[in-house]
């Protein structure tokens, strides 16, 4: 009994001395993309063409790697998953805070994009795929005149305080989806909060720089710029944001005063960038005021 027990444990150590770890095909890769106060995470697998086609059939009739009308997992081994820590909208479709795989229906001139709520699937589920768990859907038109990419690439482009691409890229198509985030709704509702009785210098000047830098609320910008220098003193970043938003009021006198006052501590304070930026918006005004 003893030797067989020896013998089974020296056959399971060498099964198990065995077997190797082979380095994936299509390694693993994670984006992750902050627009505004948004951050979305998309895990996937990066295939590569290795001289095949890819999106649908070849001109023999056979099949390409991805072909047309079939569901695909939107690279490679386990479904591609992506992760936003707030709601967002795609193309007007809400999609709620959380975890979803994401799938595609390729077509030569259409593509569907789906957003799903089972993440448990392996690959792209084809057996265990159920519609009905679907987010939602949105069609995309594809770019097939895009430059070559070997690996299938997932990243971000286009990217503001609101708003982003994310684009899928593998041989010569394009896929461009784009995301939109309510950072405004956010931002004002932090405002609100802040804005509560008692504000410091440096929440009216937040506020105000947001407004101006979002092309908004001028007038009111610049009454709490007024508050932050009457809570807060002179600063040249105070005195620099009531010159923009003065001179977006097209009230350039008062923006190049400002503007100089912003220069002269800028300068008193080493702030050679601020000292350069305030003298080009003093040129470009003065100029206005002789126009």
């Amino acid at each position: 009994m003893k030797k067989i027990i020896l013998l089974f444990f020296l056959f399971v150590g060498i099964y198990s001395s065995a077997q190797l770890n082979h380095p994936k095909a299509s390694p693993a890769a994670a984006v992750t993309q902050e627009v505004g106060f948004t951050t979305i995470k998309v895990d996937y697998s990066r295939p590569a063409v290795r001289g095949r086609k890819v999106f649908g059939n070849l001109s023999d009739g056979k099949k390409g790697l991805v072909p047309y009308g079939r569901i695909w997992r939107v690279g490679a081994n386990e479904s591609t998953k992506i992760t936003i820590d707030t709601d967002v909208s795609v193309l007007g479709n809400t999609l709620s805070e959380g975890t979803y795989a994401l799938y595609a229906f390729p077509e030569e001139n259409e593509w569907e994009v789906v957003f799903h709520k089972n993440t448990t699937h392996w690959g792209d589920g084809r057996k265990n795929y159920n519609p009905e768990e679907d987010a939602f859907r949105v069609k995309i038109e594809p770019d097939s005149k895009a430059s070559f990419q070997e690996n299938f690439l997932i990243y971000f482009d286009n990217i503001t305080h609101d708003e982003a691409e994310m684009v899928w890229h593998w041989e010569n198509t394009k896929v461009v989806i784009p995301i939109a985030v309510d950072t405004k709704g956010m931002m004002e509702e932090q405002i609100s909060k802040a804005l509560q009785p008692g504000p410091s210098a440096q929440t009216y000047y937040e506020t105000a720089r947001y407004y101006v830098e979002q092309g908004i609320r001028y007038p009111e910008a610049l009454a709490y710029l007024n508050k932050a220098l009457e809570l807060g003193g002179d600063t040249y970043y105070f005195h620099r944001v009531r010159s923009l938003a003065e001179a977006a009021l097209k009230d350039y006198k008062s923006a190049i005063k400002s503007a100089q006052k912003s220069l002269e501590l800028a300068q008193e304070q080493g702030k050679d960038e601020f000292v350069r930026m305030n003298q080009k918006n003093i040129d470009l005004w003065k100029g206005k005021l002789k126009n």
